[in-house]
């Protein structure tokens, strides 16, 4: 039974696995921290909305892994998910709760993707 990825260009094999998993961060992000600017609402309630916001972010994901483990390593997919988290959550945390990334935060995001880098040595 051929695959999904299959049926499209060799390109989008690598494309949409990436592009699945920064939606599906973007849904995760807000899941994880969204509720910071609502500190008045009853953490129950919280909890509950943040997974019914995760519920969309794991119909990106699981997909996203699945389809990328025909061109990559798990290792490698992880690293990607984790890049994109650094991405997201930057942009995140600066337009959505209006907290500045100072020096060190970029140094250290830096050394991070620096450290992803060499899972996709050959």
């Amino acid at each position: 039974m051929p695959s999904f990825l299959s049926f499209m260009p060799a390109w989008m094999a690598y494309l949409l696995p990436v592009l699945l998993l920064s939606l599906s961060n973007v849904f995760m992000t807000f899941a994880w921290y969204g509720h910071l600017k609502y500190k008045g609402v009853a953490l129950f309630v919280t909890i509950l909305i943040s997974w019914g916001i995760a519920f969309f972010e794991y119909c990106l994901a699981v997909p996203a892994n699945r389809f990328g483990s025909q061109v990559y390593s798990a290792a490698q997919l992880k690293t990607i998910q984790e890049v994109i988290t650094l991405l997201v959550f930057s942009a995140f945390s600066v337009l959505y709760l209006k907290q500045g990334l100072t020096w060190n935060h970029a140094a250290g995001f830096a050394l991070i993707a620096l450290g992803a880098s060499i899972i996709f040595r050959a």
